[in-house]
């Protein structure tokens, strides 16, 4: 008999067709797959040889009976599934949004505790190589006490991309759901994983977006975007999300004192002038990574005072999935971890529901906008 974690899809596009890869390179079986249209779970389970496909998740969970699940759908899609699978004894992965709200994403934590199930939440590009080499300076003081953290970033998505779950705030789009979940999992797993504090602002500005049929792809959306936005006929959808936030947080560090100050920019929609990137600062030197994740090259600010770039160690080098692409590099590293676990196997911690039920309570909480303070009276 065959000892391989047996998994069941949630999603048939550009996530769940990756998960399903990433649980194959970690070893596992892929028994089955779910998605929404009859035709399209179709095609996609014989293009990747997967045995089972289906429409109805809980007969699916009959069919297969998997050790585990992988939920690969909007953030607004989850709670159901989630609950259902937990309910039926699986370990679970899901992507990033845990869901669309604090209050579900809390009680999907509390559900797998009570059930004594595994869960991982995959705000997974907290393993970029350059994220994990930074995170070993740190902890070796390469920079001294951490002190503060800037992560600044500005995608000039396209305005008109169609309009879908990205767009609206109960399928769990918006930018702190999609781009601060990674940011923040990035900067915790670097200075230390307690959030002591969180301020923010959030802004929409999009608007509205076009409506048009046939997206089924997140990452090929771009491809849908009308010709003529001038149309008459063109219908529109309205935003209700953020597309631009600004946060302030202060984490507890072993390393450090005092609280250490974060601040995450983001503009969604607005063009960057120079690269994005995510910088340590200490009382002995500094860390500065290019790319709004960490995607490299990494520099170090230190005793000559001038800023030099350090080649990746050879071990996390070693240690990183062979596979094109940041997020499927990403999902394989963790996935391949969780699997492991749930095999009984030692495994360094790894974000859980936990941690996917506080981001979603942080990101209600920056959403609310009401940190302002009224100086309209001082003179």
């Amino acid at each position: 008999m065959s000892n391989k974690v047996k998994v069941l899809v949630h999603g048939t596009g550009f996530a769940g067709q990756g998960h399903a890869e990433a649980f194959r390179y970690a070893g596992a079986e892929i028994v089955g797959i779910v998605g929404r249209t009859e035709s399209v779970v179709n095609e996609v389970a014989k293009k990747m040889g997967i045995p089972y496909a289906g429409t109805d998740w809980q007969q699916a969970l009959q069919d297969c009976k998997p050790d585990a699940v992988t939920i690969a759908t909007p953030g607004g899609a989850h709670y159901d599934p989630i609950t259902q699978a937990i309910e039926f004894g699986c370990h679970v992965f899901c992507d990033k949004p845990l869901t669309q709200s604090g209050e579900t994403a809390k009680a999907l934590h509390d559900l797998a505790v009570a059930k004594g199930v595994k869960t991982a939440f995959a705000a997974s590009f907290r393993y970029m190589p350059d994220v994990m080499h930074a995170k070993r300076l740190v902890a070796e003081g390469a920079i001294g006490e951490p002190l503060e953290v800037e992560c600044i970033s500005h995608f000039n998505l396209e305005r008109d991309i169609p309009f879908g779950w990205s767009h609206r705030k109960e399928d769990g789009g918006g930018r702190l759901n999609n781009n601060f979940t990674h940011k923040l999992s990035i900067v915790t797993s670097v200075i230390g994983e307690k959030i002591l504090s969180i301020n923010g602002e959030v802004r929409d500005d999009l608007g509205k977006a076009p409506i048009v049929e046939g997206v089924h792809n997140f990452k090929t959306r771009r491809d849908f975007i009308p010709k003529d936005l001038n149309d008459p006929s063109l219908k529109w959808g309205e935003s209700n999300v953020e597309w631009s936030y600004t946060v302030l947080a202060q984490l507890e560090s072993e390393m450090a004192k005092q609280p250490v100050s974060v601040l995450f920019k983001h503009g969604g929609l607005h063009p960057r002038f120079n690269e994005d990137y995510i910088a340590f600062y200490g009382s002995k030197g500094s860390i500065y990574i290019k790319g709004h994740y960490g995607s490299g090259p990494l520099y170090l600010y230190g005793d000559n005072k001038t800023w030099q770039e350090l080649p990746l160690p050879a071990d996390i080098a070693a240690d990183i999935p062979d596979v094109d692409g940041d997020t499927e590099r990403n999902w394989r590293y963790l996935i391949r971890e969780f699997v492991k676990d749930i095999q009984g196997q030692s495994v360094a911690p790894y974000q859980t529901f936990k941690e996917g039920s506080q981001y979603q309570q942080l990101i209600d909480l920056i959403r609310q906008n009401d940190n302002w303070v009224d100086v309209t009276h001082l003179q």
